[in-house]
């Protein structure tokens, strides 16, 4: 049998849906550096908790949240604008995908499996992010959370994806490395691995509580190991 699909994990499932940022890429450290920069240039020095605060939620719900707590002239399509602008090159150039990332996914579509992304970031730079790392021959369903009426950690998202996959809840397997996402995916009813990244590993302890499964790096995945 194929190793992927003897991981504990892939029992039952026909499809894998994916958050983007610190599950299939690996771009958190670009949004805390963008988050300094961006508040700098109006003089204000970032919360310690500021990443905490936003965590899990979307591109819009973010812009909501920095203009109601930071004096912040600029209306929110401005702000919006800029984050794009600020992230474009850095997407383009500098975030590459997590390793191992694109011989999994090379795996489970070999093996007819089912494939999503389901992000909290804006369309603009999503789709510069499957672009650059050609995702979108991979992925049959790309989402963002402005696609549906809430975002995470409500399982609004995840539902749509497997409803646009034709895949029952249940016989999908979320990848997340955020709280809020891994909640959302198991408010779908949905089994979700946790993936371990530096920009919340404050949170490991939770994201090992609340997930199915913890995965290290997907080279455990092409080995059968989870």
């Amino acid at each position: 049998m194929n190793l992927i699909l003897e991981n504990k994990c892939m029992q039952d499932i026909s499809a894998c849906i994916f958050d983007l940022d610190g599950t299939l890429v690996d771009s958190m450290w670009m949004w805390k550096a963008i988050d300094i920069e961006y508040l700098g240039k109006f003089g204000i020095p970032m919360p310690e908790d500021l990443q905490k605060c936003i965590e899990g939620i979307s591109f819009d719900q973010t812009a909501i949240y920095f203009k109601e707590h930071f004096p912040i002239p600029d209306p929110i399509e401005k702000m919006k604008e800029d984050w794009n602008q600020m992230a474009w090159d850095k997407y383009a150039n500098e975030v590459p995908l997590k390793p191992g990332v694109a011989d999994f996914l090379k795996e489970l579509k070999k093996n007819g499996i089912k494939l999503g992304i389901a992000s909290s970031n804006s369309r603009e730079l999503m789709d510069n992010v499957c672009e650059t790392h050609g995702l979108h021959a991979i992925f049959d369903v790309i989402l963002t959370s402005k696609e549906v009426a809430i975002g995470k950690p409500a399982p609004d998202i995840y539902l749509k994806a497997a409803r646009e996959l034709g895949i029952s809840p249940s016989n999908c397997l979320v990848f997340e490395d955020l709280i809020a996402g891994i909640q959302a995916g198991k408010a779908a009813g949905m089994k979700v691995v946790a993936v371990d990244d530096e920009y919340s590993a404050y949170s490991v302890d939770q994201k090992k509580q609340e997930a199915d499964y913890y995965l290290y790096h997907y080279d455990e995945l092409l080995r059968g190991c989870l």
